[in-house]
């Protein structure tokens, strides 16, 4: 058995209690305020009347919430028991969500009431579920509430369908809480599903250990939290990045955490910005492109320290655009659900170009061929990472934990460069790499320079094969979306890009979208592009 217990819920709420910070302020935005004292209360009651209920040490709960304070408590309760949290994207159709509800054999499921109708027709297909537990007190479910103490002893449903209770009595039913369930740093604590934008989601499941680990590497000595720090992520919660910004990094240093629940607008974000007033602020390339877009005030970031660009690579153009319009120091990190947070990033107050950076303290990095063979500097290889805070695997999926998970090395299907200098400039996803006149060409060469055009408001550079398009195997289609007012001559951006590139890594059509296909948190789905771009230039 394990020398040493550890509850990473107790980690992050309890200890600041016990210290005696509870009046700070832990949760903070428009859908509530909590002290680290009510959050500590909130959590250790929802935890014990889940435990009432029946759930048991290291069984999924899966959470169908928006970021409110809700959903912050449920995560952190689901861990201070010993069970395991899964929170999922809130876009999922009904089968989606199905599908996601049946890996995880839960028989308990947490969900607010705008997600009830999708919620019910995913558990139709799902038939280990046993309860529904909808955050909202005031919905009052068809043929009564049933108790917590009826649902934990397996009493049959009132009536056909899954039993619905309400979160405020599963609250209620835990008024006697107990300590946190005695965990080990390798105990599991919460599934990360992998974004899907080039295949079917993988559940990614990570130890209680593993939150400490995010916390001691990249939050205290990349980004260097501290208890005054306000940190706002764009970044929902069920995503990597939005769980270590907006739960993990802010609690571990005792800071404040700014939840918002709205789908992110650059709008609304500037709305956010100026009433909470935040210095640490997470968002993917995306978002900056759109704020920049639709002309953000340039005192929307007055209050901010820090800015931090998660997801897909940021682009060097938009780097300079940002940091000119606002005047905020825009770090870049690379991470993913494996890895559960940053492992390679650039650091605060260093010139390193957009892109770029070198690894996380606590991370190795290192750089392969297809045979396995290290590269020389100036090569593109595989990137592989080793650290603590990575994953143990995927559930239930033996070939591809196999491929990715090697020993102690993660092989993270990213492409990099080492620079002499030692950082590592990100080409991006190594499927994504274009074989363009005999030679690997990063399709993010080309996107930064059609983002230097002032026509240009986003673009992505795929590779099509060669019958639709040139002479080569695959050649390099610039998918561009104009800014607003700005008409796209597909000539005059071809000619742009020759000016900057060789001839190489110049697109050789240049197609104008109206948007760039994502998925629902933003990401760019680049198979999805490719096959646009070939059907459209088959036309």
């Amino acid at each position: 058995m394990p020398a040493e217990s550890f509850n990473a819920s107790a980690f992050l709420v309890d200890r600041l209690v016990e210290t005696g910070h509870g009046d700070r302020v832990a949760v903070a935005g428009p859908a509530g305020t909590l002290t680290y004292g009510q959050l500590a209360t909130a959590v250790a009651e929802l935890a014990g009347g889940l435990r009432v209920m029946g759930v048991r040490p290291e069984e999924r709960v899966l959470l169908v919430l928006p970021d409110r304070p809700e959903a912050l408590i449920t995560i952190l309760a689901v861990l201070r028991m010993g069970a395991v949290a899964v929170p999922v994207p809130t876009s999922c159709d009904g089968p989606e969500l199905g599908d996601l509800v049946r890996e995880s054999r839960a028989r308990v499921v947490v969900s607010a009431p705008e997600f009830e109708p999708v919620v019910q027709e995913a558990l139709l297909s799902a038939p280990e579920v046993v309860v529904l537990v909808l955050t909202d007190a005031a919905r009052q479910p068809p043929g009564g509430t049933r108790t917590v103490a009826a649902l934990g002893a397996g009493q049959p449903a009132i009536e056909p369908g899954v039993p619905v209770c309400l979160w405020s009595d599963v609250l209620e039913a835990g008024r006697a809480t107990t300590g946190p369930y005695d965990t080990w740093p390798d105990s599991p604590a919460l599934w990360l599903h992998t974004s899907g934008a080039t295949g079917a989601p993988k559940a990614a499941v990570h130890r209680h250990g593993a939150l400490r680990d995010v916390h001691e590497t990249f939050g205290r000595q990349v980004l260097g939290l501290r208890p005054e720090d306000r940190c706002f992520s764009v970044a929902p919660l069920y995503l990597p990045h939005g769980l270590g910004n907006s739960l993990i990094l802010p609690l571990a240093a005792g800071a404040t955490t700014i939840l918002d629940p709205a789908r992110p607008t650059p709008g609304g974000v500037v709305e956010r910005l100026l009433a909470e007033r935040p210095t640490l602020f997470s968002a993917g390339p995306s978002l900056y492109a759109a704020l920049l877009a639709a002309a953000a005030p340039e005192n929307a970031f007055a209050s901010v320290r820090l800015a931090l660009s998660i997801g897909d690579p940021l682009p060097a153009e938009l780097h300079r655009r940002f940091t000119a319009r606002f005047g905020v120091d825009l770090v870049d990190g690379l991470g993913s659900a494996e890895t559960l947070h940053v492992v390679l990033s650039g650091r605060p107050g260093q010139a390193l170009s957009a892109g770029s950076g070198t690894a996380v303290p606590g991370y190795e990095l290192r750089l392969l061929d297809d045979s396995g063979a290290p590269v020389a500097d100036g090569e593109p290889g595989h990137l592989y990472v080793r650290g603590d805070s990575l994953a143990t695997g995927y559930w239930c999926r033996t070939s591809a934990t196999r491929r990715a998970f090697q020993g102690e090395w993660l092989r993270t299907g990213d492409a990099c460069v080492r620079e002499p200098g030692g950082s590592y400039r990100f080409l991006g996803r190594a499927e994504d790499l274009i074989r363009a006149g005999g030679t690997w060409t990063s399709p993010m060469e080309a996107e930064a320079r059609l983002l230097e055009h002032a026509s240009v408001a986003e673009c992505a550079v795929v590779a099509v094969v060669a019958h639709t398009v040139g002479d080569g195997p695959e050649q390099p289609v610039a998918c561009v979306v104009p800014a607003p007012g700005r008409p796209i001559d597909p000539a005059e951006l071809l000619g742009f890009c020759a000016e900057g590139l060789p001839a190489v890594r110049c697109p050789r059509e240049v197609l104008v979208l109206d948007e760039l296909p994502r998925t629902a948190t933003g990401k760019l789905r680049r198979p999805a592009l490719r096959q646009l771009a070939a059907d459209l230039l088959a036309k």
